[in-house]
């Protein structure tokens, strides 16, 4: 059997390379069961940071088990 969990990852940066997350804001959402309603829910907090050009979030898949 195989499972899929979607997550909302990430939170506020110290610069445009977003490559290090002031600490503190780092931000994990989920598990969702599937893409729609993690896109949803990004959609409605991407949407609420637009004003931060130093707030980000991405949607991560994780996928566990095997096939039979």
């Amino acid at each position: 059997m195989t499972t899929h969990r979607f997550w909302i990852i990430g939170g506020e940066y110290a610069d445009t390379r977003f490559d290090r997350l002031v600490g503190g804001t780092e931000s994990l959402q989920g598990p969702f069961e599937n893409y729609d309603d993690a896109l949803h829910a990004w959609r409605q907090l991407a949407s609420a940071t637009t004003s931060n050009a130093h707030q980000r979030y991405t949607i991560a898949h994780e996928g566990a088990g095997r096939a039979a």
